[in-house]
């Protein structure tokens, strides 16, 4: 048994493909939106999540700034994944990016991770729309953290909500208190922005709450303290 999974999300923007380009194919640029930290070296793409880097990628299409493809080596069990972009420029009325995964999830229980995996893949994909809407070509700082496992998940959401300021069910437009707004929910994830970057917060596979931010200003916030509320 096991799962194979193809995702398709597109979207519009005013940023142009090269600056497209620099947040699909450069370590820095992953980094903006992706989980965690990325590098790219030698024809290979690693990303770190927390203290774990995630299995590498090879580049497989690197044709600058029309499409960037690159997936993990089969596993032994069959586990791999792969990400595939296409850029295409549309004069002006903005550029078209357009994202594929897909991969394989090995065993009896892919259930549920692969239910996070489709949450997350939304989740990032609608990142990197608003990096690219609001911060394009903007270094930022990539940040982790993890709580202690969660127990009931409709209380931690809801006191999550309650201290972000948030209403219970908060939608994509909702305002902030101090400013910026709600761009992305779905039943694992929530996404802000701020002046100061974009915040995440995830339902993390393994039971806890999980921080995943890029930021454009210095933070001194202890996230991992923070989340630990709930």
């Amino acid at each position: 048994m096991g799962k194979e999974f193809e995702t398709h999300l597109d979207a519009t923007v005013t940023a142009t493909p090269d600056q497209i380009w620099d947040a699909i194919a450069t370590g820095p640029g992953i980094s903006t939106w992706f989980v965690g930290r990325t590098e790219i070296d030698n024809g290979e793409v690693r990303t770190a999540f927390g203290d774990n880097w995630i299995p590498a990628g090879t580049i497989k299409i690197n044709n600058r700034p029309h499409h960037f493809a690159y997936g993990s080596e089969p596993a032994p069990d069959g586990r791999f994944i792969a990400y595939d972009y296409l850029v295409e420029g549309r004069d002006q009325s903005g550029t078209t990016l357009r994202a594929v995964t897909s991969g394989f999830l090995p065993g009896d229980d892919w259930a549920d991770e692969y239910e996070a995996m489709r949450y997350g893949t939304q989740l990032f994909f609608a990142t990197l729309v608003e990096y690219l809407r609001h911060f394009p070509g903007r270094p930022t700082t990539p940040v982790t953290a993890f709580g202690p496992p969660v127990t009931d998940w409709p209380a931690a959401w809801t006191a999550l909500h309650k201290a972000l300021g948030l209403n219970p069910s908060p939608q994509p437009g909702d305002e902030l208190p101090g400013g910026g707004q709600v761009y992305f929910t779905n039943p694992h994830t929530l996404g802000l922005r701020t002046p100061t970057g974009l915040y995440r917060y995830i339902r993390g596979l393994h039971g806890a709450f999980v921080a995943s931010h890029a930021l454009t200003a210095p933070d001194t916030t202890d996230w991992a303290a923070f989340l630990a509320q709930f």
